[in-house]
């Protein structure tokens, strides 16, 4: 019964909205005038269009580079800060201020900051800084990759923080009167024992990376061109720009099928199964 209140939330909120989605992937609908059946047109146009494709592909490039970046990043950060010291807590507030601040805000500053007029080129006076970044068709998707990083490596930071602090002490003692030193306890210690958050990290991340759109259409609105376009923004360009809300649906299905069999495959690689971290050990 305690389980009730939290289904309904789930069913409500969760549930009924995924089912209308699906529902208006079979109609044709503009957003504004009547809907219309259009059975399986809608499924037949997205999955013929090569956007689709490229946006996919464009998702699948921004999900890996992401946790190329982030992941090694965070977990360096997360075992520097675990440590007790007063100059590390000070620096563990300053790595988190970016947890405090929107997408958008965090856009808009990225974006007057890479401005190739009045940007860092004139802040700095160094003359490479002069590029336009978020306009070169080879750097914008790179650019998007560094700015979410710069967003979210605090967030799995805190995790690897947390990871890190609940591994006992006496490991580590062991480890010195054994003659181990820093690098040899971060790889046989540390990293065996963090193995579930470095699973919990990576599903966040993963899948999270399917739900980036704010921060990439303040910063290129897709572009330049479409380098930039991944699937979440295709979905919204789709519905509210070519006002197809019936074929913007289907790519709705779409990412959250694909976020969902991503989530379980990551559970099924892992062999998640009850326990503590320290079974492993």
């Amino acid at each position: 019964m305690m389980a009730v209140p939290a289904l309904l939330f789930f069913g409500v909120f969760a549930l009924v909205p995924l089912v209308g989605v699906v529902l208006l992937s079979f109609v044709s609908w503009d957003g504004i005038s009547g809907m219309s059946w259009a059975g399986l047109v809608n499924w037949f146009n997205v999955l013929g269009d090569s956007m689709t494709y490229q946006a996919l592909w464009l998702s699948v490039q921004v999900m890996v580079l992401s946790w190329l970046v982030q992941t090694p990043i965070s977990m360096l950060l997360g075992v520097f800060i675990a440590a007790r010291g007063r100059y590390r807590a000070l620096l563990g507030v300053l790595y988190f201020l970016p947890m405090l601040l929107s997408s958008a805000a965090i856009a808009i500053a990225f974006k007057a900051l890479l401005d190739p007029n009045f940007g860092m080129s004139l802040a700095f006076g160094i003359e490479a800084f002069a590029q336009d970044w978020l306009g070169d068709r080879d750097l914008a998707l790179y650019v998007v990759i560094f700015v979410i990083a710069w967003q979210f490596v605090p967030f799995h930071t805190l995790l690897y923080q947390a990871g890190v602090r609940q591994i006992p002490a006496s490991l580590y003692e062991a480890a010195e009167i054994d003659g181990a030193g820093r690098v040899r306890q971060f790889f046989h210690i540390t990293l065996p024992q963090l193995r579930y958050t470095i699973i919990t990290s990576s599903t966040l991340m993963l899948v999270g990376s399917l739900t980036y759109f704010d921060l990439v259409y303040v910063l290129t609105e897709g572009g330049p061109g479409n380098a930039t376009r991944i699937l979440p923004l295709d979905m919204y360009l789709t519905g509210f720009r070519a006002n197809n809300m019936g074929a913007a649906s289907v790519l709705a299905v779409l990412l959250v099928g694909t976020g969902l069999a991503l989530a379980l495959g990551l559970s099924r690689l892992s062999s998640f199964r009850r326990g503590s971290q320290l079974e492993g050990a």
